[in-house]
């Protein structure tokens, strides 16, 4: 004789109920460093840079972009002075700009991704920044 009560033993083998499904997962929390990402993102916007230098000391993330940005804006303030006084470059100055535009777009991009993306020549520069 079986141990189960007698209701049981007229009962065929039934399938065990379908495990009930979680509910579908809600959106993950943006990654903790995604409000470093952007502020290093927007160094590389003209002025920013500085800004960014001189507000997120506490981020290196942000002050490695934000030296990269503070060179570039360094860069284009002093080609566009002297261009103002000599004409070749003030006739190149268009493409020049057009430049700092695009190194600019990159170092936005990179930075807005996570990733610490040296820009040629303006990181040997960066570098020797001390804050």
């Amino acid at each position: 004789m079986s141990s189960l009560p007698e209701e049981q033993n007229d009962q065929p083998n039934q399938p065990a109920p379908p495990a009930q499904t979680a509910p579908p997962a809600q959106a993950a929390p943006a990654a903790k460093g995604s409000d470093d990402n952007l502020m290093a993102a927007l160094s590389y916007i003209f002025l920013l840079s500085v800004v960014m230098l001189l507000v997120k000391k506490d981020s290196d993330y942000v002050q490695f972009h934000a030296k990269q940005g503070t060179v570039l804006f360094i860069g284009e303030v002093i080609l566009g002075v002297v261009g103002s006084f000599t004409w070749f470059l003030f006739v190149l100055w268009d493409l020049v700009w057009v430049l700092f535009v695009i190194v600019s777009i990159i170092g936005f991009y990179r930075a807005y991704r996570g990733e610490r993306y040296r820009l040629p020549v303006v990181a040997d520069l960066a570098d020797k920044i001390k804050i």
